[in-house]
């Protein structure tokens, strides 16, 4: 199973312009069966969608998750995660309010994709330091009062934090360890691990890259991140919601 985790700059390209075109021709070279992408609706017209689903499905294979809270919309809080057909869901998808100065967010999924169970967390964190500490206190809370707390877990998402140990890092290493960097900003030149994707239990994420292409770097001021998932440590299929 592929998963991956972006943040589209709200469609802007490296110029500027408004084009979610290449961000669904990035997505479609990944071709993951699960993305969850940052900064991708406008804060003050959540209800304008950046992708007409129809086309997105056409160029991706992919379709928005709904959010119950957001009914209408493709996201919650500029976070939209686009899954597979097919994908089954094992609880309804909620979003988590995390505050901050900008109205950051989180989407909650227990899902299964074909493979077995497991809780998704799509989040986009604050640019102060303290903020994400407590942010990431509340990932950990909504982890443990899921439906299935003893899900395998997945969180992606740009956490705005490079330094190993501080800030949400420090507050998600007892549970998910220590990520390996993976420089995915500014995308034309990489230097700042920002975007994270990690598994719960142990080894459910061995490896994490950069999708690091000519049309990823002119895309957004992200590049990608990617990650395959050992499939064996998810939990066995259960009947959907």
């Amino acid at each position: 199973m592929l998963v991956a985790t972006y943040n589209v700059h709200r469609g802007r390209d490296a110029a500027g312009l408004f084009r979610p075109d290449r961000i669904a021709r990035v997505i479609a070279e990944i071709r993951p069966d699960l993305i969850a992408l940052q900064e991708a609706q406008h804060y003050f017209h959540p209800a304008r969608p950046m992708f007409d689903a129809a086309w997105l499905a056409r160029e991706t294979g992919l379709h928005p998750l709904r959010v119950a809270e957001r009914e209408g919309e493709q996201g919650w809080r500029s976070n939209v995660v686009l899954l597979r057909a097919g994908a089954r869901l094992l609880a309804p998808p909620h979003g988590l309010r995390l505050g901050g100065m900008e109205p950051r967010g989180a989407i909650l999924a227990e899902l299964d994709l074909g493979w077995g169970g497991f809780r998704l967390i799509a989040t986009h964190l604050s640019l102060g330091a303290g903020r994400r500490r407590i942010q990431a206190e509340r990932l950990l809370g909504a982890m443990r009062t899921g439906a299935e707390s003893g899900l395998p877990t997945l969180v992606l998402g740009d956490f705005n934090e490079w330094r190993p140990g501080h800030s949400v890092l420090g507050v998600l290493e007892p549970v998910f360890g220590t990520p390996p960097p993976a420089p995915s900003f500014p995308a034309f030149r990489p230097m700042l691990s920002l975007d994270r994707i990690l598994g719960h239990p142990k080894g459910l994420v061995p490896v994490v890259e950069v999708h690091d292409t000519r049309l990823a770097r002119r895309a957004s001021d992200h590049l990608p991140l990617k990650a395959r998932v050992d499939t064996a440590l998810l939990a066995p299929r259960a009947a959907g919601v």
